[in-house]
């Protein structure tokens, strides 16, 4: 992709994942870690009833995915990543963004995951959607003695707030 392409924002369609979506997900699984899932883990996740997976689609092309472990109070990360071609055209913002719309006071009110404490693009870009760093866990990983960092967003009342208020707004506007 071109540079100017390179910076522009795209809008993508975030839907579940299925079987169809394997082939570009294990590429882009193969082109973002050291250390990649295989088919059979996603499968694996993809059967489990407590367990969620879903792609950014955009052009009909997987722009990136995720997949998460719902947890009593939480929503857990297990894998997150965006294509090499649509990095830094809000493609894991939005990703990130859907995450954080499944939040609530009641229920699951929080989104968790472990970070390598090499990988800085992660730390920055989570902690710029108001993750924050709660522990540092040492010997994380089956594949290397690598510590991570497990990074915390937790769901605000004032966004609930926000979000009554922008409702409310908009019914009074369309009203």
């Amino acid at each position: 992709m071109s540079d100017t392409l390179a910076k522009q924002n795209i809008c993508v369609y975030i839907r579940w994942m299925i079987r169809r979506d394997m082939m570009e997900v294990l590429e882009i699984e193969n082109q973002s870690f050291e250390f990649p899932w295989l088919g059979d883990d996603f499968l694996k996740c993809m059967k489990q009833g407590n367990c969620a997976s879903m792609v950014a689609e955009h052009n009909e092309m997987v722009a990136g995915y995720m997949v998460y472990e719902l947890c009593k109070n939480s929503l857990y990360i297990l894998n997150f990543a965006v294509n090499p071609d649509f990095r830094r055209m809000s493609v894991g913002a939005q990703m990130a963004e859907k995450l954080i719309g499944k939040l609530s006071p009641q229920r699951r009110n929080r989104i968790l995951l472990k970070i390598r404490e090499t990988n800085l693009v992660a730390q920055l870009f989570f902690r710029e959607l108001g993750f924050r760093a709660i522990s540092v866990l040492h010997d994380s990983f089956e594949d290397t003695t690598e510590d991570a960092y497990l990074m915390q967003y937790i769901f605000k009342k004032e966004e609930e707030e926000n979000n009554f208020l922008n409702i409310s707004v908009a019914n009074r506007i369309a009203g």
